[in-house]
């Protein structure tokens, strides 16, 4: 057995939005057939989630979302800089 899941990353993640579709409606978990693919939702493309799932913590070294949000973090932080906010402009969109 390989170290960690049997198949590629984005078959797994197939596989679990696939389930949450097919989870009856009044169950908690489901997923409306109507509603596109995580990562459509997340706005995230599948070359920078792959990236991510291997090299996360060195794109990111301390906060990270969405760059409005990570902004205002840091201005309620009192930081005079946006730390990461060129990563996660790159591979978090808004």
């Amino acid at each position: 057995m390989p170290k960690g899941l049997p198949f590629r990353l984005t078959d797994y993640l197939e596989l679990v939005d696939w389930t949450g579709r097919i989870i009856r409606d009044d169950k908690r978990g489901a997923i409306p057939e109507n509603t596109p693919p995580i990562l459509n939702r997340l706005n995230i493309e599948t070359k920078h989630w792959l990236y991510l799932t291997k090299n996360f913590e060195s794109a990111f070294k301390g906060l990270v979302g969405s760059a409005e949000r990570l902004k205002h973090v840091c201005e309620k932080l009192g930081y005079e800089r946006t730390p990461g906010i060129n990563g996660c402009m790159q591979y978090l969109p808004s």
